[in-house]
């Protein structure tokens, strides 16, 4: 966690594998960073099939109240993910997405 990055009340960082917030990045309340999930091609159990990958928030990003970022993904340099959105692949810098899968609103 860098210089002016901050998560707000309640959030959870399922953190198997790397959380980086770079500078002045923010997470707001109830959000959901999560690094790990199971193959879907075996039979999960306690020994079976976790996998992990780190997630980036770029410097500057924003992710808002209740949204979901998955495993592997980077928040792109002021890029804005709306409330309860669901993050399954990478935001470009300077984009604003939302909704579940997130899909592109507008440029910053």
């Amino acid at each position: 966690m860098e210089r002016g990055a901050c998560l707000g009340p309640d959030v959870i960082c399922y953190n198997q594998d790397m959380v980086c917030l770079k500078e002045h990045t923010t997470v707001s309340q109830y959000a959901y960073l999560c690094t790990a999930g199971h193959e879907t091609d075996k039979i999960n159990s306690a020994e079976d099939g976790l996998i992990t990958a780190g997630i980036t928030l770029e410097r500057g990003a924003w992710v808002g109240t209740r949204a979901f970022i998955g495993m592997g993904v980077v928040v792109g340099e002021n890029a804005i993910v709306g409330a309860n959105a669901g993050v399954y692949k990478d935001v470009e810098a300077n984009t604003i997405v939302g909704g579940n899968p997130a899909k592109v609103i507008r440029k910053r």
